[in-house]
């Protein structure tokens, strides 16, 4: 029996978007260079983006787990109100930790904005290129 192409493997369906297409013909798809920068510079923001306040509510969020998980388990006992110091006194000390390092950040950030702007002009013929 012939093979017939599905709804799928047709182009139509989930996943087909002609406007998609028509902007990868047009040289501006997952191909183009620029783009594949773009989605470089993109991957490389998100994976080295650390978070301190983020990482210390999720350790003491599972500490928490990992307590009344072996409670359950028959591992050891752990009382009820364990998780009220645990989980809150955890997500204080987050807060505290995510405050001070937005301030890092935001003074990092204003010390590189204070450096490009002692930096030559982008033109001094007049025009209103970008740099």
């Amino acid at each position: 029996m012939p093979r017939h192409e599905s709804w799928h493997e047709a182009g139509h369906g989930a996943g087909h978007d002609p406007w998609q297409a028509a902007w990868q013909h047009s040289g501006h798809g997952p191909h183009h260079e620029a783009y594949r920068r773009a989605r470089r510079e993109q991957r490389r923001r998100l994976r080295h983006e650390f978070r301190p306040g983020r990482l210390l509510a999720g350790l003491c969020v599972l500490t928490a787990a990992v307590l009344y998980g072996g409670d359950a388990a028959g591992a050891w006992y752990t009382p009820w109100y364990v998780a009220f110091p645990v989980v809150f006194g955890g997500l204080f000390v987050a807060g505290v930790v995510a405050w001070i390092h937005y301030g890092v950040r935001r003074r990092r950030a204003a010390m590189s904005a204070s450096r490009e702007n002692m930096e030559a002009p982008a033109s001094t013929s007049g025009s209103h290129a970008i740099r």
